[in-house]
């Protein structure tokens, strides 16, 4: 995602740990866990991984401690992407620069290989080499963020407003569900693989809630001024669906004042912090510039 050398080692080791954690192409239900593999593995941002690494930097973890729920929130993710591809979802037939999994497989396989990716993130979270209490803590807040007060029922929120003019505070609203859910829960669970106060994870939240909302913000400018190949989906859908986005309820250059709005929230979130937080700083800068 970057030339922060960090980022590339988490990134690469992170890849080595999902592949570990999947279950073999050839192994049977052979059709399912190749699906399965192709969702998750060569592509993606890893963002929500990278922000547990970088969140448990900041508070001293210890980098091993961390692989476990970087990889969970990142096979949440992939579950989520397969599902909203689906044709009764968004209806994509691209995703990371490859064919969704219902186009490259088929539809009920893409349903359980999204089904299956999911309940294999809460069993590494489970079987995670760490103190019981901290495992109980990673899995409700993924679960939390995952189900219907996260990721879930934004994605219902959209759904619903689909061809419906929304007010901005619905629509962040939406995003604060559908996306800051689980880029939030990411920033936590890094934090929780340490020791941590209550101040300091106030002002991790702080940071992930402006962080999720500008995601999405640049996501809808993205939408408008990059093209699908730099992309890696299917640029103009939010336009061809009738959705309401930052550009369209503020204009782009509302959207994009907006935008630099959020990113000096991030950073007096992270203010207190010295050069610990310096790779979430990083990210939150990265996100606010991404081309893709």
């Amino acid at each position: 995602m970057a030339a922060d050398p960090r980022f590339v080692a988490w990134a690469a080791g992170l890849e080595d740990h999902l592949d570990r954690v999947l279950p073999p192409a050839d192994a049977a239900p052979q059709r399912l866990h190749q699906a399965m593999r192709h969702a998750v593995l060569e592509g993606g941002k890893r963002m929500r991984a990278l922000l547990v690494y970088a969140s448990g930097t900041l508070i001293g973890a210890d980098e091993a401690d961390l692989h476990a729920p970087a990889v969970a929130v990142e096979l949440i993710h992939a579950y989520s992407l397969v599902h909203d591809d689906l044709p009764a979802m968004d209806d994509d037939d691209l995703r990371r620069g490859k064919p969704t999994v219902h186009i490259a497989f088929d539809e009920a396989t893409a349903i359980l290989a999204g089904d299956a990716l999911q309940t294999r993130a809460f069993e590494v979270l489970a079987s995670a080499p760490a103190p019981a209490a901290r495992r109980v803590d990673w899995l409700a807040t993924l679960a939390q963020a995952s189900g219907a007060a996260g990721m879930c029922g934004g994605q219902a929120l959209d759904i619903d407003a689909t061809g419906a003019v929304q007010a901005l505070d619905a629509l962040e609203r939406m995003h604060a569900l559908k996306t800051g859910a689980l880029i939030r829960a990411s920033v936590r669970m890094g934090a929780l693989a340490g020791t941590v106060g209550p101040d300091t994870l106030a002002h991790l939240d702080a940071f992930a809630t402006a962080l999720g909302l500008a995601f999405q913000v640049r996501d809808d400018i993205l939408d408008i001024e990059a093209s699908s190949e730099q992309l890696g989906k299917t640029a103009g859908k939010d336009q061809a669906q009738a959705k309401s986005t930052y550009p369209a309820l503020l204009g782009m250059d509302g959207a994009k004042a907006k935008l630099e709005e959020l990113a000096a929230t991030m950073q007096a979130a992270l203010a207190p912090y010295d050069a610990r937080a310096d790779a979430l700083r990083a990210l939150g800068e990265l996100t606010v510039r991404r081309a893709h």
